[in-house]
């Protein structure tokens, strides 16, 4: 599997923006649909957004849509979350996830990373 590593959460006030960052490793990283996920606290992890191997589809949760951004860099083995106007619903864990090839469900995430937080002060 391809191992993932989370990066660039921390505290920022509402209405102001972060960019998360997944480095990933140990496998052919252009061959996987990437997507991130989030879990706040007492709450189920929920989907974000998610993007395809050539970074020719993109979809986003109805949360995040016209503010988060996900996008890939396949040379630098590379995905992104950019996140502007958060608000005090965006505070959360945020996970990186990698599926093989086409996804069918979300289910098909099999690689996860261990998160980074992101916490929007009032």
């Amino acid at each position: 599997q391809v191992q993932l590593v989370e990066s660039g959460g921390g505290l920022v006030q509402a209405g102001g923006s972060l960019r998360l960052s997944c480095a990933a490793s140990g496998r052919t990283f252009s061959d996987y649909t990437m997507g991130w996920f989030r879990q706040a606290p007492g709450k189920e992890r929920e989907f974000v957004a998610r993007i395809s191997w050539s970074g020719g589809s993109k979809y986003y949760a109805d949360s995040v849509k016209g503010r988060f951004t996900i996008s890939r860099d396949n040379a630098k083995n590379t995905a992104y979350l950019q996140m502007i106007s958060l608000n005090p619903e965006d505070p959360a864990v945020y996970y990186c996830a990698a599926a093989r090839g086409s996804i069918s469900s979300l289910r098909d995430f099999a690689s996860w990373g261990q998160g980074t937080q992101v916490t929007v002060s009032s």
